[in-house]
Order: structure tokens, then sequence, then C-alpha cells
């Protein structure tokens, strides 16, 4: 689960040691599990100020007209605007450096990407599709930078490393079978030696780091998302929800 605050859009995960105490903060919670490998991914915002009542109803009243005109021959440019358009209504921005995403077997990101405005992408919604539709609505300037130390990674390739702390981490993570980890699980079990194989592993290319992505000009971010299945008959079917 990426836990993300205020400005922060995605890639947040805190560490065991996170003091954090929640007053009025606007939180997005984002969920993915997996069942042998085949992935839901899902997200809403609370909003524990009482504020912004409206930048939360944005990015979940586009996901669920985007989800409404989802059908057989859609593309994905209209998914798109009809996000840019409900994000827009609210007076806010919709990021569009974020998307939706395809769903695979343990692939988390794979194509389509699901845009979060009107691309003009004609590729269209066919039979068996499986992905994550995302809307993130944004009272800044709609576009995400990294920001900060990276808790969130991923498995690239394997190679020989030469410390037993960090074999016994890579070992550790094959185990995700290339789905993304964040630091707190690797910390859980080896302690502090986590950190030097995390060093070690991105020095060496082994993993990659996904640093937390934040409004490049501090506005607030709210989000949503469902999984979606096209079936073989042509049925839109909402995989997850929260």
């Amino acid at each position: 689960m990426q836990l993300s605050l205020n400005h922060i859009a995605a890639h947040f995960c805190p560490d065991e040691d996170d003091k954090t105490v929640f007053s009025e903060q606007l939180i997005n919670l984002d969920v993915g599990v997996h069942v042998d490998g085949y992935i839901g991914d899902n997200a809403v915002t609370v909003d524990l100020s009482g504020k912004n009542e409206a930048l939360v109803k944005a990015s979940r009243e586009a996901l669920e007209e985007a989800l409404k005109v989802i059908k057989i021959g859609t593309t994905l440019g209209e998914i798109g605007r009809t996000i840019q358009e409900i994000i827009s209504e609210y007076g806010f921005s919709p990021v569009r450096n974020l998307s939706g995403h395809g769903l695979g077997h343990f692939k988390q990101h794979e194509k389509p990407s699901i845009p979060n405005f009107d691309t003009g992408d004609k590729t269209k919604i066919e039979k068996g599709m499986v992905f994550a539709v995302e809307p993130f609505a944004s009272t800044g300037s709609g576009i995400v930078q990294d920001s900060g130390e990276a808790a969130v990674f991923m498995l690239l390739n394997k190679k020989p490393v030469r410390s037993q702390i960090t074999r016994e981490v890579l070992k550790f993570i094959e185990g995700y079978e290339g789905l993304p980890f964040c630091r707190r699980w690797l910390t859980k079990k080896f302690g502090a030696k986590a950190n030097f194989a995390l060093r070690e592993m991105l020095q060496t290319g082994i993993i990659k780091a996904y640093p937390p992505l934040a409004d490049s000009n501090k506005g607030l971010v709210s989000q949503a998302e469902h999984s979606v299945l096209v079936d073989n008959g042509g049925e839109v079917i909402v995989l997850t929800e929260l």
C-alpha cells in the first residue's frame, strides 16, 4: 500500500520509524493486491481537514464517469477527455504525467496507458483487456516530479553481489516476482542492514528506485482508482472497489 499526503501524488510508503501524526492532511491510499500474480489496483482519497471536499469529489467523479464511457471501441483519448472535463469543471487540473495502466501477470504497469487528459490517442478498448483507471486532480500545476528519498523499489535484474547481507536481501526480494516493494518490508525482516543492501543493489543496477512524486507547484492532489476487466463477451467488470 502507498500512502501519500497533501502534495505528494504517488510512490510514498512510510518507513518503520515514521513519526507522522495524521491531523488535517489529505491522504491518498493506493492499494495493490495480487492472487497468483493477477493484480488488482485501487485507490481512494481521504480528507481529514474537511476543507478539500471538492478536490476529492473531482477525482472520484472523474473515475465514475470514465468507467461509464468504457466499452469495446472506446478510445484511450476519449477516456482521457472524460477525466479532463470532469476535473476541469471542478476548477482543478488533471495530473497529466500520471496515468492509469494495463495490469499483467506479475506486471503492475504495462500497456495500455490510460491518460488523464485528452491525448487524442485512437487506441481502442478491446476484449480481454485488464487495466486500472486512475484520475489525479490537483490544485497546482498538474505536473508531478521526483521529490525526496525513495522508499519504493523494484527488481530489474539479478546480478552477483559481494556482501552476504545483500545476497540475503536479494534472495528475499526475488520472492516478489518483479512486483514493487518498499524499504519498510526489508528493515522489518533484516533491520538497518537492509539499507546497506539497498544501496549496493542500486549502485549495481539490480533494483530501481521510485522517489515520491509531488505536484511541481506543491498543489494538493487527490486520487481515485479502480481496476477493470473487459471480458470476452465485451462486458466491463470493475474488479476492485474501496
